[in-house]
């Protein structure tokens, strides 16, 4: 009867200690069922806030915290397998650490090996997040919050690329009609107007790259809007067509 007694009461005290785990469990799941959703916050959260980031330490560094929270997320959204996972962060981990370090030192060398850096984790996260959305699998919340995620992160991408090209040392864009280099917000502004095809024509690409990747950037934009509605036009079954008979035995 003691030994029991001793038993019921230890699987009382693993009941006990098991509940907390649960509860913890659950109230965390939607952190790993919603990833994409968090990247697309994190992302426009970036894009809001960039015209009131200064281009001065400051402001550096909350560009560097919103980045940091992009890449981790991106990290998070993309991480469902043990290879995706490890790519994107083995990319992420120099990536940050650049940032930070360029942070620190101010140097130029530094700045512009974590913009390629950035644009390696931008360009395989959006091929991992592609694969995901246009899956055969059932299309939930979260694949559709990849989707958005996917085109926010496009406009992103593109902001690096100009970023790299104006450091190139030519005059690569003119603002107004004269030759400058751009700050975030200008990169953003240029890259989100140009994926939407709006156009509004106060930062022109001068030369012959930065046409170029103005035009395929546009060309990603549309054709992945296309492709996207198709993706959920395909979803919902066809109706089956009712035949006269079919109608007549109906009634």
């Amino acid at each position: 009867m003691g030994k029991g007694f001793a038993s019921a009461a230890q699987q009382t005290a693993s009941a006990a200690m098991r509940q907390p785990i649960n509860a913890t469990r659950e109230a965390l799941r939607p952190l790993f069922f919603q990833r994409c959703f968090y990247l697309f916050v994190t992302l426009l959260a970036l894009i809001a806030l960039a015209p009131f980031i200064e281009p001065e330490r400051g402001g550096i560094l909350v560009r560097n915290v919103i980045n940091t929270f992009i890449i981790l997320s991106a990290v998070a959204a993309v991480g469902r397998s043990l290879l995706s996972f490890l790519i994107v962060l083995l990319l992420a981990a120099p990536a940050l650490a650049l940032r930070w370090l360029w942070l620190e030192s101010g140097s130029g060398e530094l700045f512009g090996m974590a913009l390629w850096f950035d644009a390696a984790v931008y360009a395989t996260t959006i091929a991992l997040l592609i694969r995901y959305v246009f899956d055969r699998e059932v299309l939930t919340s979260d694949r559709l919050w990849g989707a958005a995620a996917t085109y926010l992160m496009l406009g992103v991408l593109w902001s690096f690329v100009y970023a790299i090209l104006d450091r190139a040392g030519t005059a690569s864009f003119s603002i107004r009609g004269t030759p400058a280099s751009m700050d975030l917000t200008d990169l953003l502004y240029f890259s989100f107007s140009t994926l939407t095809t709006t156009g509004f024509g106060d930062i022109v690409p001068l030369t012959r790259i930065a046409r170029s990747a103005a035009i395929v950037e546009s060309i990603i934009g549309q054709l992945f809007l296309a492709i996207l509605i198709a993706r959920l036009v395909g979803v919902y079954p066809r109706p089956e067509p009712v035949t006269i008979q079919a109608a007549g035995k109906a009634m």
